[in-house]
């Protein structure tokens, strides 16, 4: 079985983006900037935070981080927002996911500018990926059209079938596989009997957050797995397929760690680099 490794992947694009910040911000004057909200204490993504500012310098980014305490009150939130859509210096805007009880995370994604968007959440962003316009696209299912694309994994003519109907990956993957000529199907808790449709999949993604939900008697013989899942449970962290009983069964898959997540934060960084050209062209 082939292994995906997102982590070297993303190596290479981070070294790619290195090269051309270095020659952006010598045209223009500036180097890329990238705004990070992150409202309370949420271990998680705290962690996920500091994974993107180390990004960020590594590439040579101007990244500010606003660690904001989880009693804000909506209000303030929403003036910081739009602080940073005036901001000239900040090309991307990024709203740190899940926000305090009692915060409307909606209405703020709602406020970010659609060309400052890096997330691709807003539903301007959203709108134009379903009419297959340009936009800055959601960052994990973008990161998987890469990783499958520099492993000259093709989906045109393919059946896709996909664990998951969030609107962070489920539905956008759908639509970006879709304008790729696949044959998609979208999976949820309502689906009756899940092995009979993930059997049916050339290419099967799972992105539901259950632990080792997919085993090797759901996979048909020779398919390409991408697990998006990442759990965290007594023996650390794992996916929400189960890789070793797949090995035998999949002819290509993503590990966890080191398949998608590490292309999540590389997309982050090829979209800021995007809305940047695009407003030093403005």
């Amino acid at each position: 079985m082939l292994i995906i490794d997102g982590k070297k992947t993303a190596t290479s694009i981070r070294q790619e983006i290195q090269c051309q910040v270095a020659v952006l911000a010598q045209r223009h004057g500036r180097a890329p900037g990238l705004a990070v909200v992150l409202v309370g204490d949420n271990p998680a993504s705290h962690v996920y935070v500091r994974n993107k500012e180390a990004a960020c310098r590594e590439v040579g980014f101007v990244s500010r981080v606003f660690r904001l305490p989880d009693d804000i009150p909506q209000e303030r939130l929403e003036t910081i927002i739009g602080e940073l859509n005036n901001d000239p210096a900040m090309d991307g805007i990024l709203l740190q996911l899940p926000l305090p009880q009692g915060l409307d995370s909606q209405k703020c994604l709602d406020l970010i500018r659609p060309d400052k968007d890096v997330d691709g959440f807003h539903p301007v962003n959203m709108g134009r990926l379903v009419l297959g316009l340009p936009c800055l696209r959601s960052c994990t299912p973008a990161g998987i059209m890469t990783l499958l694309q520099r492993y000259n994994i093709g989906v045109a003519g393919k059946k896709a079938v996909i664990i998951g109907r969030s609107n962070i990956v489920g539905k956008p993957l759908g639509l970006m596989l879709l304008q790729e000529n696949a044959t998609v199907s979208i999976c949820h808790s309502k689906t009756k009997d899940l092995g009979a449709e993930t059997r049916r999949a050339d290419l099967l993604v799972a992105a539901v957050g259950i632990p080792r939900l997919v085993t090797a008697d759901m996979v048909k013989p020779g398919a390409v797995v991408i697990d998006v899942g990442i759990n965290r449970t007594d023996v650390g962290l794992v996916g929400d397929c189960d890789f070793d009983g797949l090995r035998a069964v999949a002819s290509a898959m993503t590990p966890v760690p080191g398949g998608v997540g590490p292309m999540t934060i590389a997309q982050l960084l090829v979209n800021t680099v995007e809305a940047y050209v695009r407003h030093m062209a403005l």
